[in-house]
């Protein structure tokens, strides 16, 4: 007698998605897996579906990112949902009200998904204690980033097949970027030997104790890697000098021919975006024949359908 397998959607049993921090492995890898599906609907000339059909998801954004939010638009879009973007830059956000008050605002509109970004770390855990709709976590502050965790591990599997096993060096700005964070966690979870690269300007404390190898040499961090994870310099979180110069930081840490040759032939490249070309990328090799770039900004739309699909399922009457 077979045995009923329980769809990805079900295997994710949570209400809100917050952080890869406290995902099983099963659970990351059923999101993948409904990922894959999202892949083929958005091939289609036909890309709705109507898992969310009469619901609401409203994408509060207290930073900019075109490329985040305009992905979870179309990915609700494409689910059916009915999706309004919350410009905080002329909200009254701006003119003094709190989190709280926010919260409670949203809370009175009755939405069913809240997809939040803020440049504070623990905000969105605070909003989603104060709303009783799910909430997702589109980044905050220098903490998580796990759809884009999701995202890159989804490009990754397409190309190289299971995770586990794999070498992911993860080259950069790591103190400031919770893209890094996400992804430590997420491929530490599925296996994989993670290690981290840059400047010790850059490199937090207490990062050994994440299950991370360390280098502050590109060359032999990069040494039999099968991916090549590049952070953007953010400056704009940089409190002080970090680095000499952008020059000096591109010759020691900039992804360019020479420093790659030391990885796995066929080495893939990966960037979250936005680049800064000529800092920690040489424009040859972004637009590379190793380069996922450009196919990670589709997965994006795919593992954000699949992350509402799957927080679908636990909505009331879903």
């Amino acid at each position: 007698m077979n045995e009923l397998k329980a769809s990805p959607a079900a295997v994710f049993a949570h209400r809100h998605l917050l952080g890869i921090e406290g995902l099983q492995a099963e659970e990351i890898t059923a999101l993948l897996d409904l990922a894959e599906e999202a892949v083929e609907v958005s091939r289609q000339v036909e890309k709705k579906k109507a898992v969310l059909r009469g619901r609401t998801q409203i994408n509060l954004f207290f930073e900019s990112s075109t490329r985040t939010q305009s992905s979870f638009e179309l990915a609700g879009k494409r689910l059916g949902a009915d999706v309004m973007n919350m410009s905080v830059a002329s909200s009254s956000v701006k003119k003094g009200e709190t989190l709280i008050d926010t919260a409670i605002t949203l809370n009175a509109m009755n939405p069913d998904i809240l997809v939040v970004r803020h440049h504070a770390a623990g905000a969105v855990h605070l909003l989603a204690q104060k709303v009783g709709c799910s909430v997702i976590n589109a980044g905050d502050g220098a903490h998580e980033h796990p759809t884009q965790a999701l995202l890159d591990a989804l490009t990754i599997r397409r190309h190289k097949g299971p995770i586990h096993d794999l070498t992911v060096a993860i080259c950069g700005d790591i103190l400031h970027s919770r893209v890094a964070r996400s992804n430590i966690m997420l491929l530490n979870a599925l296996g994989a030997r993670v290690r981290c690269i840059g400047p010790s300007t850059l490199l937090p404390k207490g990062l050994d104790r994440l299950g991370v190898e360390i280098f502050t040499d590109m060359r032999a961090g990069l040494t039999d890697a099968d991916i090549v994870m590049m952070l953007r310099l953010q400056r704009e979180r940089m409190d002080g000098s970090f680095v000499p110069s952008v020059r000096e930081y591109f010759h020691f840490f900039g992804l360019d021919a020479e420093k790659l040759s030391f990885a796995k032939p066929g080495a893939l490249v990966m960037h979250p975006g936005p680049m800064n070309r000529g800092v920690e990328i040489d424009s040859a090799i972004a637009d590379g024949p190793q380069s996922l770039i450009r196919e990670q900004v589709e997965m994006g739309v795919a593992v954000r359908m699949a992350v509402l699909e799957a927080l679908a399922q636990n909505l009331p009457n879903g």
